[in-house]
């Protein structure tokens, strides 16, 4: 049975940003990434990078190879000034090193020429 999954309440205006990216089709390296991306295994400097530029919630979703990424962040948040302030942050470029081995990407790549922006083409209009 599918229950779905409860969303945070912010109290503030906020906008969504989704993002798509590939892994290498290797059932032990997605189950490893799985491992690096779960409580456990995520490294504590990236939860708190992520935080420090502001982000509110990082959600990623997997089907097959196929891993899906939505960030939830303030109205007045500048994505591309975030993730430039990201990528100085400790453990950062360390930590897109280590994952790039398990994804779709040319070696040395950043967060942000991996991970490809999606367009919404629907949403429930008013």
């Amino acid at each position: 049975m599918t229950e779905g999954y409860h969303c945070k309440q912010y109290g503030v205006a906020t906008k969504r940003f989704c993002q798509t990216l590939d892994l290498k089709e290797n059932p032990e390296l997605i189950k490893e990434y799985r491992f690096y991306h779960s409580k456990e295994g995520i490294w504590k400097e990236i939860l708190e990078g992520i935080r420090e530029v502001g982000i509110l919630e990082m959600e990623i979703y997997l089907l097959g190879t196929r891993l899906f990424m939505i960030v939830e962040t303030p109205a007045d948040f500048e994505w591309d000034t975030a993730m430039a302030r990201l990528a100085t942050l400790p453990k950062q470029a360390e930590w897109e090193e280590f994952v790039g081995r398990f994804q779709m990407s040319t070696p040395g790549s950043s967060s942000s020429e991996k991970w490809r922006m999606m367009e919404r083409i629907f949403h429930l209009y008013e």
